[in-house]
């Protein structure tokens, strides 16, 4: 790899160390008489090429120095639709792709006139699958937008975070226009931003919204990528939610901005939908795959991701494309901030994670990323991929922790009463300098949802084609004694219960906390834990079968939250500034909190905030404190503010 490096630098004739600035400006630039064209590859030739639709009407050989491709092309403006082709050495088990028969997307490229899809001739080896112009999208020059003003994010943390999937979300909502369902544009529909007040959301994390494909297994099944966790572009929006490009993206967030809510982007950046070596050729893999993803010593890619190859986010190249679609989404969108997939590949270095990776370093003191929200979901396969609180003091993280001992608390497993408070406090065990960065969830897009937590005991993913096998084996989930959808009104009211019961610890929590679209009224997934090809009913938001109870809990503790400052404090809870007690009232010894069947907890936060109370059990509890008696419910938790 050192040696690799040092031929890079040659190759960029720069002495020293390569950075992503050391690079000159890449990507289609539309001036006024014409478009600059700047692509990076290790390509012995290069070519932009013209489409009038399906019709190749010019090709243009680029100019190569220093590892860059460059091209002046007078008279092509905004509009013209183009792709790139490359030649040169062809060896597969060398990571060397070089196909001109193979139409590539520029990565640059900020819109595409279709959506990918896949097809067997797109992995086709060189000499045998024939052009693949008729099958790719091609990218359209866009003229220059005009900069939005840099503003600090609208989102602050400590807030509730709104997952969605954007297309599911919207696709059976009666309010909205049929020609808006499953778009972006959806997002901005008076109905969904009411939603969104009511819930007092802070910010919508958007799950990729970037042009992907399928991948390969999916389309003899029937079945499609709903997810879009395999990107193609890092910087053109897929057509599918958004077919007016960044502008769409720029509309909603300027609404959901007037409205007090944050935008942040779920980003893919540790790989791309050219998978493994039996996978597509569509953009990086034939400009240089050796330098965009990461080999082992034999020239095999390397797959920390589950998906087939790794992104080498060290490599200077790569680095600056995923900066620059970042900061293209700041400038052109407003984007709040970023959710990062697999988090862990963007700071691996060949000794192992670091939070201070070239990358991570230069998101940090960039001058247009150093004020936005940055997230972690810290784990991936490769090795070290667990990372939870290894992250700067700037980023919050996703905690699976705290996810998984609060539903093995509710669900009855002993000596769960420390893990419970801990989890509240802020998870202190795994945050440190006095801040908690931890992002409190229950249920996540990846998972069953939190109403599927209750009523099924294992997952049920038949539909997606795998046998069962895919998805999470162990959910920390329970049935309440029925296995999946039941007319039983005994049953029906322990689950509400117990989903109610969830989204109070979730929301008295301290960190900031999320909520996945439709978890506050109960959707389900029919017990799909791993719904990513689900593009249909079991996938798409139930608008009208909410259930009103969970919902008007759900409103309820988001009401709280936004009065109570005390809960949206992200200060961890330390001795003083909380009173741990028992249901008589009495402060809580070393053996309560060992005790294996542990069901009863109170707590008050100093000096003034809301005293909680919380009862596992399956019968009603009376709480004491000070002079007062407190009835709470079975399965259920109480706050007296």
């Amino acid at each position: 790899m050192a040696a690799e490096r040092r031929a890079l630098c040659r190759s960029l004739r720069i002495a020293g160390a390569v950075t992503p600035e050391s690079l000159p400006t890449l990507g289609p630039q539309v001036e006024g008489d014409g478009t600059r064209f700047a692509v990076w590859s290790a390509a012995e030739a290069l070519w932009v090429c013209l489409f009038d639709g399906a019709r190749e009407v010019a090709r243009m050989p680029m100019a190569r120095q220093d590892g860059i491709f460059s091209l002046f092309a007078p008279g092509i403006g905004a509009g013209a639709h183009y792709g790139l082709r490359a030649d040169g050495p062809y060896d597969p088990a060398a990571g060397q792709w070089f196909d001109p028969d193979k139409l590539l997307l520029d990565p640059y490229a900020t819109r595409i006139d279709r959506a990918f899809t896949f097809d067997p001739r797109l992995a086709a080896r060189r000499g045998e699958g024939g052009d693949t112009a008729a099958l790719m999208p091609k990218g359209i020059l866009e003229a220059p937008r005009d900069r939005l003003r840099h503003a600090p994010p609208v989102f602050v943390p400590g807030g509730l975070i709104y997952e969605v999937q954007v297309r599911g979300f919207s696709m059976r909502h009666p309010d909205v226009p049929p020609d808006l369902r499953g778009t972006l544009r959806a997002l901005a529909h008076p109905a969904i931003v009411a939603h969104l007040k009511r819930l007092n959301v802070a910010a919508v994390e958007l799950m990729p919204i970037h042009a992907w494909i399928d991948e390969r297994h999916l389309p003899p099944l029937g079945l499609t990528n709903a997810w879009g966790y395999n990107p193609v572009s890092y910087f053109a929006l897929d057509p599918r939610l958004a077919p007016g490009g960044i502008a769409d993206l720029c509309a909603v967030t300027a609404v959901l901005h007037d409205a007090g809510i944050g935008v942040i982007l779920d980003m893919v950046y540790n790989h791309d939908g050219e998978s493994d070596d039996q996978g597509p050729t569509l953009s990086l893999r034939g400009l240089d795959a050796r330098r965009y993803f990461r080999h082992d010593l034999h020239g095999r890619l390397i797959n920390d991701t589950g998906t087939g190859n790794s992104v080498d986010c060290n490599h200077p190249v790569s680095r600056r494309l995923i900066l620059d679609s970042m900061r293209h989404l700041v400038r052109y969108a407003g984007i709040d901030g970023f959710r990062f997939d697999l988090a862990p590949a963007l700071g691996r270095l060949p000794e192992g994670f670091r939070s201070d990776a070239p990358l991570l370093r230069e998101m940090a003191s960039d001058p247009l990323l150093a004020d936005r929200v940055m997230i972690a979901e810290p784990w991936d396969i490769g090795p070290g991929g667990y990372q939870l609180g290894a992250f700067a003091e700037n980023w919050l993280e996703w905690n699976d922790r705290f996810r998984d001992d609060v539903r093995r608390f509710w669900r009855g497993d002993k000596h769960m009463l420390g893990a419970l408070a801990t989890r509240i406090a802020g998870s202190a065990d795994i945050f440190r300098h006095g801040k908690s960065r931890s992002i409190n969830f229950l249920a996540a897009h990846d998972g069953f949802t939190l109403a599927d937590v209750t009523a099924y005991a294992d997952r049920h993913n038949d539909a997606n084609g795998e046998g069962n096998r895919d998805g999470h084996g162990e959910n920390y989930s329970w049935n309440n004694g029925v296995e999946g959808p039941s007319d039983d009104a005994t049953v029906q009211a322990a689950r509400r219960a117990d989903v109610m019961a969830m989204l109070s610890t979730l929301f008295l929590s301290r960190g900031t906390i999320m909520l996945t679209a439709g978890d506050e009224f109960g959707r389900t997934q029919q017990g799909n834990n791993n719904a990513y090809a689900q593009d249909n009913a079991i996938g798409w938001i139930d608008w009208t079968g909410r259930d009103a109870a969970i919902e008007a809990h759900s409103v309820a503790l988001s009401a709280l939250r936004a009065e109570i400052a005390t809960l949206r404090d992200i200060t961890l809870l330390e001795d003083g500034d909380v009173i741990w007690m028992r249901a008589d009232g009495q402060a809580m010894t070393v053996a309560d909190w060992e005790a294996a069947d542990g069901d009863l907890l109170a707590f008050r936060l100093m000096p003034d905030g809301p005293c909680v109370f919380i009862n596992r059990r399956h019968e009603p509890s009376v709480f004491a404190t000070g002079d007062r008696m407190i009835d709470v419910p079975a399965r259920a938790v109480r706050v007296i503010a």
